[in-house]
């Protein structure tokens, strides 16, 4: 490992660096290995414990699915506009107010990486634990420090580590999926009544809605890494939105599987959906087989995180004094301070909250500036005019759509989950304090 670092560089000192730039096919390795996590094999149990209606769920999930795409679309635009690494910080900077970048950079460097990457360890410690001898909470802890240390080494090398278990990610759901629609399954949780017609309008819809939208949470996962992008105009756009019609179609038809082979009694309300299904498919040893597997997938998003979240940090502290130690970058081009400031929030989320509370209390702010984000489209295509890159197909239907649908699950999360989306706030009330007094650090460091 490289330890010696230097200041961050201007982007267009580098960015044209083919040894320190990823092409079309990593940059959607990130987006699939962001988007399929622990929600998928974890958040149906959930859903099931009120909404039980097939249509309902399939519903749940293509909804889930459109708006991904919708978001996909508006963030290769903006990607496109204001090529700069960094995601909603450098978006919000440059469409709203310096203020507002900050705060979402804040939430990225408190919670907006850390809490997906603990809940994807969770996962991972409760689908292995079963079968090894060591606990859920080590085995979360350990994963993620390894791949930290990984990251920490060359753009190269977090290329290989991410594309090796994107790509065994990817076999292993098709395997799951390929056995699950051909093998018989004497009792399913299948319910093609018409009850879904009643249970669209009801509070539990919505709140499964919540936990479909943290699924598909990594949809924007390539805008974080723009600058190590070649030729991103051109690959940004394709890597968000193919990246998220996969995942999306691999999301649906595996719903239709877990339903498939389960009772609706052996899946509501548990966590480990996917290892239930396996031994449902498998048997004993195959499903023990399968669990094993879906521990590994998870290192993939474990993965993909570690890289895109410390840009961000690294990005923003380029630009606040307050920050600036984390700005550094090694001679290989890696934001090793923030790689590992990152690690520590996230061993502290490990340590301090249950996975349905971290849940709630990241996706509240999260979907917050994803929203604003989108919403800042509107005034990028008023910047640019003359720009001639990315368009968003059918705009404005899109943003409105991502738009509508986001105020509807930060609005029940408000009222329906106090005490989270409560923290979720408080964060954002010490971010503006931490905005304060980076400006005020900043002038007396000038002076």
């Amino acid at each position: 490992m490289q330890s010696d670092c230097t200041l961050a560089q201007p982007m267009t000192r580098h960015k044209n660096n083919r040894t320190n730039s990823i092409g079309f096919l990593t940059a959607t390795a990130i987006v699939i290995a962001n988007m399929i996590g622990a929600g998928i094999f974890t958040s149906l149990g959930f859903q099931l414990v009120e909404t039980t209606n097939t249509w309902s769920i399939l519903i749940l999930w293509t909804l889930g699915a459109l708006m991904a795409l919708c978001g996909a679309l508006s963030y290769a635009e903006l990607g496109t506009y204001w090529n700069r690494s960094g995601g909603e910080y450098h978006f919000l900077s440059k469409a709203f107010h310096p203020l507002l970048g900050y705060l979402s950079g804040w939430v990225s460097l408190t919670i907006g990486f850390s809490a997906p990457i603990a809940l994807s360890a969770m996962a991972l410690g409760a689908y292995i634990a079963p079968y090894s001898k060591a606990s859920s909470f080590l085995l979360a802890v350990a994963a993620v420090v390894l791949i930290s240390f990984l990251h920490s080494l060359s753009i190269r090398r977090s290329s290989v580590l991410q594309n090796t278990t994107t790509l065994l990610k990817l076999f292993l759901i098709l395997v799951l999926i390929y056995f699950g629609l051909t093998a018989s399954a004497p009792v399913s949780a299948y319910q093609w009544d018409q009850s879904w017609k009643t249970e669209l309008l009801l509070p539990a819809f919505a709140v499964s809605f919540v936990y479909v939208t943290f699924s598909y949470s990594g949809w924007n996962a390539a805008a974080y890494v723009v600058d190590e992008i070649r030729d991103s105009r051109k690959n940004l756009p394709k890597a968000l939105v193919v990246g998220t019609a996969v995942v999306s179609a691999l999301y649906l038809v595996l719903n239709f599987v877990f339903l498939k082979h389960n009772p609706l009694d052996a899946i509501q309300g548990q966590l480990e959906i996917g290892q239930i299904t396996a031994i449902s498919i498998f048997g004993d040893q195959g499903g023990k087989l399968i669990s094993y597997g879906i521990g590994l997938m998870l290192l993939s998003s474990i993965s993909a995180m570690v890289w895109a979240g410390p840009r961000v940090t690294q990005v923003m502290a380029e630009d606040h004094q307050l920050w600036q130690w984390f700005s550094k970058k090694t001679t290989t081009k890696i934001p090793l301070r923030a790689i590992w400031l990152q690690t520590t929030i996230t061993l502290l989320l490990l340590l301090s909250g249950t996975f349905e509370q971290v849940l709630i209390y990241s996706g509240f702010v999260l979907q917050l500036f994803a929203a604003l984000a989108v919403a800042g489209v509107f005034v990028a295509r008023i910047k640019n005019k003359d720009d001639k890159g990315f368009r968003s197909p059918l705009f404005p239907i899109p943003q409105v759509i991502f738009l509508i649908c986001s105020i509807w699950v930060l609005m029940y999360l408000l009222f329906a989950q106090p005490l989270e989306t409560g923290l979720g706030l408080l964060n954002l009330v010490v971010g503006f304090l931490a905005y304060k007094f980076d400006r005020f650090y900043s002038k007396r460091a000038v002076k």
